[in-house]
């Protein structure tokens, strides 16, 4: 094991999900596109979560953005 779940869920919810929750994505991100989303969560969870290396953010079933910790370099 890498990480422990219930410290990622809780810093998951406390950094991302309780910002986003009932909110308009234009009020928090500039261009809230999938691209950009998963950007703004990388930036949130990074400080917190070091050995984060990938996020994907599904934005239909047959569609998603790939993040890696290579892509920011």
């Amino acid at each position: 094991m890498i990480e422990d779940f219930e410290r990622v869920e809780r810093i998951v919810n406390e950094r991302v999900l309780a910002k986003l929750d009932h909110q308009n994505l234009n009020d928090l991100i500039e261009n809230p596109t999938v691209e950009n989303i998963v950007l703004w969560i990388w930036k949130r969870l990074a400080g917190r979560l070091t050995l984060l290396d990938e996020l994907v953010l599904w934005e239909t079933a047959t569609a998603c953005a790939v993040l890696r910790r290579s892509d920011l370099a």
